[in-house]
């Protein structure tokens, strides 16, 4: 069985303009943001990168190739795909993982540093480890060969497409694609697409996801009956903590919606997928539809945070509002004292019994208004709310 090529990819949300910041700094080590250059340098030098092309194909890219035999391509939309041709069967795995640790230690780190200013990325998301489709290119091999290297790779059979000029069978992580013909373009757009797809249904999935926890979260929070005002504060911060979760990654799923029809409009006007469109070009329009719940159901997350974070700002004022009254009238008991003690002497006189009295009264206030604080602190507050069945989504 002959291998001839592995791909794996990725994508996350870019445009012309960053595309435009990776040449150059591919070409000349330059950008106009404030970056350690030293550090930009040693980016650039592990990348061990050779020529760079830049071109169009439906959408602006660039390509380069590397000392260690892998071949980019970083399309303007952020889609990014990798290939090694130097494979074998037996050295099979160890190929895919060069090019994996390609991406991971040394694309991957680069770019992230290179837009490392600006809006953050939520730690939510930072923290998910990829797990890329991997993608092996055989040359005229039998679907005997396939399956064989389908089963030692996958437990299941997921999809099957074939045409005149290649077949594929794919599993959960793997697609084995026979190669009938000497071409590899429309192999390379069929990849490009299928990477493109799977990563964008693979972000809305983990979207829901963090809906559910950051949902549950805030339910952790407003699941108190009572809570007492020394922890008010505490809960406030963690609400405050998800609204910055949720607004970050509200922004991510708007971007979406113009990525999924530049897509698609490209896909569809490419006379070289027009045969696997016709069985899967109802993705897009599924994609659009998960994104459009996703946003709903975002909104939805939006609201829920913004109404805890209006009733705990509430309870914080009501916390607030005894304490000043509270402080109002150990003040006034003080004021009151000291006022009757001259009503009492004609002559404003020092003495060790003033000095005590005077003492006294200070500690009496200062230990009052902490015996408030302190029960105010103690005190519980209602958090009111409607129980509503839950949902399954």
């Amino acid at each position: 069985m002959e291998i001839s090529n592995v791909y794996i990819g990725g994508w996350f949300q870019r445009t012309m303009l960053q595309l435009s910041e990776i040449y150059d700094f591919l070409r000349e080590c330059k950008t106009e943001l404030k970056l350690d250059q030293e550090k930009l340098q040693e980016h650039r030098k592990n990348l061990e990168f050779g020529n760079i092309e830049y071109g169009v194909a439906g959408e602006e890219f660039l390509t380069f190739s590397t000392a260690c035999g892998i071949q980019v391509k970083i399309f303007e939309d952020g889609l990014i795909v990798l290939n090694n041709q130097n494979v074998s069967e037996n050295t099979l795995f160890a190929d895919i993982d060069k090019v994996q640790d390609y991406y991971e230690n040394k694309l991957s780190p680069a770019l992230n540093y290179l837009f490392s200013l600006g809006a953050p990325v939520p730690k939510e998301l930072a923290s998910i480890e990829s797990v890329y489709p991997y993608f092996i290119v055989c040359d005229n091999s039998s679907q005997e060969q396939i399956h064989e290297m389908l089963v030692k790779t996958e437990k299941q059979k997921y999809f099957e497409f074939k045409n005149d000029k290649y077949s594929v069978i794919r599993g959960d992580k793997y697609y084995f694609i026979n190669n009938k013909s000497k071409s590899n373009d429309e192999i390379e757009r069929y990849i490009e697409e299928q990477v493109f797809i799977r990563e964008f249904k693979g972000q809305l999935h983990r979207y829901l996801n963090m809906h559910r926890i950051i949902w549950e979260k805030i339910d952790e929070v407003k699941s108190h009956i009572k809570v007492k005002g020394s922890e008010i504060v505490k809960f406030t911060t963690k609400l405050e903590g998800y609204a910055k979760t949720i607004n970050l990654i509200d922004g991510r799923i708007k971007q979406m919606s113009t990525y999924i029809s530049t897509r698609e409009k490209i896909a569809k006007s490419d006379q070289e997928l027009a045969e696997f469109l016709e069985i899967s070009g109802y993705r897009y329009e599924t994609l659009r539809d998960t994104l459009q719940y996703i946003q709903y159901l975002w909104s939805m997350t939006q609201n829920y945070v913004s109404a805890a974070q209006k009733q705990f700002s509430s309870l914080k004022a009501d916390v607030t509002s005894k304490s000043v009254n509270s402080l109002t009238i150990v003040t006034s008991m003080s004021a009151g004292a000291a006022i009757l003690g001259l009503f009492q002497k004609s002559k404003p006189t020092f003495s060790m019994f003033g000095i005590l009295y005077f003492f006294l009264l200070a500690f009496i206030g200062y230990g009052s208004q902490k015996l408030l604080g302190y029960i105010s602190n103690r005190q519980k507050y209602d958090v009111t709310d409607i129980d509503y069945e839950k949902d399954i989504k």
